[in-house]
C-alpha cells in the first residue's frame, strides 16, 4: 500500500509560496466541506460544463452524510411537474420552516397557563419580527397539513402505492398522521380561548376510546388532570416540540431512503403494467442530482418561503390570537381546527365512541393496508376505474362531513344569540368591532332608523345596513328548546357611548348592541326587555385592519 507524504504548512510555503498554500488550503477545506467537491468542481457546475470521467459530482452521494440520501440521478420523467407536482418537496421544505420558525418562537414561550397567553402577547407586540414569525409559523403549519394530504392523494391517483412501493406508503399515512399531530398539539400553546375549547373538543375524544377504562387512561395520560390545564399543556407542549419532531424525522428519513430505494415512480403511462421500470433508468434518459435536479429544488424552496412570506407581509394572512383561555366560559359555537371538522361532523351522527374513535381507526388500519389489498398490477388510469372513482367519493363524503362539522350543520340557536355572536362575537373581531374609531360617533343608530346615520360614517351604515338584512331573514316563528318563539317587530340598535377620555379626545368606547322584538324575554343584568352584547374598543385597537376571516 502506497503511503502519501505528508506535507507541512512550511513545507508547502517553501514549495509553492505563502499565497498558493493559502489558496490549496481553503480548496482542501472547501473539498471537505462539499464532501468531495473542489473549488474548480463547482465553478464547472454553475457554468452549466459537462461533468468530467470519473465523474466528480456523484462523490457527495458516496462520502457526504447529507446528499447520501439523495440519489446521484433521476428519470427525466419525474423532474417533471408531473407526476409528482413537488408535493413531497414541499412537505419537507415546509417542515424545515416549521422547525427554523419554531425554534426562534421557542426563546419567548413559557409552557404554563400564568403565562403562555402573555408570551403569546410579548411575542406578538414587542418582540422583533414577533409577529410576522408565527404567522409564518401558522400558515406553513397549515399549509403542511394540506401538502401532506395532497401528497398522498396524488400517489393514489397514479398507483404509486403498488408493489413494490407498500412500506412507503405506510411510512406516508404514519407522516399524515404525525404532520396532524404536530398542527393539533401546537394549536393548543397559544392558550387563548380558540385553542383550549377546540383542544378540548378533541381530548374529550380520547375519553371515549373503549373500553371505558382505558379511554380514561388515555384522556388522562394526554391532559395530566381530569381537566385540561397546566400539565396538559406541558405535554402538548412536549409532544409539539420534541416527541413529534424526533419522530417525524426518522420516518422522513426511513420514507425516502424508501422511496430511492425503489426509485421515484414514473408516469403510469409510461410503466409497463405488471413491471416496475424506475429502476431501470436508461442512460440517455438521466438527469443528474448536480446541478440539475438541486437547482430546480432551491428554486422550488425559495418559491415555497414566498409564497409564505408575501401574505403575511401584506396582511392576507395573520395567525388568529382570541381572549385568554377561560375553562368557565364556553364560546359559541366551539369548533375543533378545519383538519378535523370532517370528524366533528360525524359526532353529530351518533354515538361518540364510534364515530369519534372506532370509525377513524378502521379508516386509518383500511388506508394504510389497501396497497397489500389492491391486486391491480397496473397502474394506468383506464385500468382502475373503480379504484379512482372510490377516490373521488371519499373526498366527497370528506367535505361533506367537513361541512356537517360548521357550526350551523344541526345546531338551533336562538336568533337573537346568533346575530350577537356574528356581529359581536366573543372571540372574534366582527363587523362592528371594525368600524373605524372616528365612525363610532356616540349615539343610538337603529335598524328602524338608518337614515338617521350620518353620511361621515359610511362603515357604520354599512354593518347597520347588513344588520338590518340579517333581521329581516330571520323567521318569525321558530322554534327554539322546544318552544314555538315569536320574533314579530324584531329590529337592533348599536348603542356607542365615550367610556375613556384623553388630552386629545375619546380613548375608550363602550358599544352595546342590542336586539329587540314583540315578545322578548328580559334580560337577567341589565332588566331590560331584548338581547345584550357589550364591548369596548381602544382607540389604538384598529380592527379595522384585519382580515376579513377575524
Amino acid at each position: 500500500m502506497k503511503i502519501e507524504p505528508f506535507h507541512t504548512l512550511n513545507e508547502m510555503r517553501k514549495e509553492h509560496g505563502l499565497i498558493k498554500t493559502v489558496l490549496l488550503k481553503v480548496d482542501e477545506s472547501f473539498t471537505r466541506l462539499t464532501a468531495g467537491l473542489s473549488i474548480n468542481d463547482v465553478r464547472s457546475i454553475l457554468r452549466g460544463d459537462p461533468a468530467g470521467k470519473p465523474n466528480p459530482r456523484v462523490k457527495p452521494h458516496t462520502e457526504g452524510a447529507i446528499f447520501h440520501i439523495w440519489p446521484s440521478f433521476y428519470h427525466e420523467a419525474v423532474t417533471k411537474f408531473y407526476p409528482t407536482f413537488r408535493l413531497g418537496l414541499i412537505s419537507w421544505a415546509l417542515f424545515l420552516i416549521e422547525i427554523l420558525t419554531g425554534l426562534i418562537l421557542m426563546v419567548w414561550y413559557t409552557p404554563a397557563p400564568g403565562t403562555a397567553y402573555e408570551n403569546m402577547l410579548r411575542i406578538l407586540s414587542n418582540v422583533p419580527l414577533g409577529q410576522f414569525t408565527r404567522d409564518v409559523h401558522r400558515l406553513a403549519a397549515e399549509g403542511m397539513v394540506i401538502a401532506v394530504w395532497l401528497h398522498m392523494g396524488r400517489t393514489f391517483l397514479t398507483g404509486s402505492y403498488k408493489k413494490p412501493r407498500q412500506f412507503t406508503w405506510a411510512t406516508g399515512v404514519i407522516l399524515l398522521l404525525i404532520t396532524i399531530g404536530l398542527s393539533y398539539t401546537g394549536y393548543l400553546l397559544p392558550w387563548d380561548q380558540l385553542a383550549y375549547w377546540a383542544v378540548t373538543i378533541g381530548a374529550s375524544m380520547a375519553d371515549a376510546a373503549p373500553p371505558p377504562a382505558v379511554g380514561e387512561a388515555v384522556a388522562l395520560l394526554l391532559k395530566g388532570a381530569p381537566d385540561l390545564g397546566a400539565n396538559g399543556l406541558l405535554r402538548f407542549y412536549l409532544l409539539h416540540v420534541f416527541a413529534f419532531p424526533l419522530i417525524a424525522l426518522l420516518f422522513i428519513f426511513v420514507h425516502y431512503y424508501k422511496v430511492v430505494r425503489h426509485g421515484h415512480s414514473l408516469p403510469p403511462e409510461l410503466e409497463t403494467i405488471g413491471e416496475d421500470t424506475a429502476r431501470k433508468v436508461p442512460q440517455d434518459k438521466r438527469v443528474p442530482f448536480l446541478p440539475d435536479v438541486f437547482t430546480n429544488e432551491i428554486l422550488w424552496f425559495g418559491l415555497i418561503v414566498m409564497a409564505l412570506v408575501v401574505p403575511v407581509a401584506l396582511g392576507i394572512y395573520t395567525a388568529p390570537l382570541e381572549h385568554a383561555a377561560n375553562p368557565q366560559s364556553t364560546p359559541l359555537h366551539t369548533v375543533a381546527p378545519w383538519y378535523f371538522l370532517f370528524v366533528q361532523g360525524w359526532l353529530k351522527l351518533g354515538d361518540k365512541t364510534f364515530w369519534g374513535v372506532v370509525f377513524p381507526t378502521i379508516l386509518i388500519g383500511l388506508l394504510m393496508l389497501w396497497p397489500y389489498l389492491d391486486y391491480n398490477p397496473s397502474r394506468r388510469y383506464g385500468d382502475r376505474r373503480i379504484a379512482l372513482m372510490a377516490m373521488f367519493i371519499i373526498i366527497g363524503i370528506m367535505v361533506v362531513s367537513s361541512y356537517m362539522g360548521t357550526p350551523g350543520f344541526l345546531v338551533v340557536t336562538a336568533p337573537q344569540i346568533e346575530l350577537g355572536h356574528e356581529f359581536m362575537p366573543g372571540e372574534k373581531v366582527g363587523p362592528i368591532r371594525k368600524i373605524p374609531f372616528e365612525e363610532m360617533l356616540v349615539g343610538t343608530w337603529s335598524t328602524r332608523a338608518l337614515d338617521e346615520i350620518p353620511d361621515n360614517a359610511p362603515a357604520l351604515q354599512a354593518v347597520m345596513e347588513e344588520l338590518w338584512h340579517e333581521i329581516e331573514a330571520v323567521p318569525k316563528l321558530q322554534v327554539v328548546e322546544g318552544e314555538t318563539v315569536s320574533y314579530e317587530g324584531m329590529y337592533g340598535e348599536l348603542i356607542i357611548e365615550d367610556a375613556q377620555y384623553g388630552q386629545a379626545g375619546p380613548l375608550l368606547k363602550k358599544l352595546t348592541l342590542a336586539i329587540h322584538w314583540d315578545e322578548q324575554p328580559f334580560d337577567v343584568v341589565r332588566q331590560e326587555p331584548g338581547y345584550f352584547v357589550e364591548t369596548y374598543v381602544h382607540v389604538d385597537s384598529e380592527y379595522e385592519k384585519t382580515p376579513a376571516y377575524h
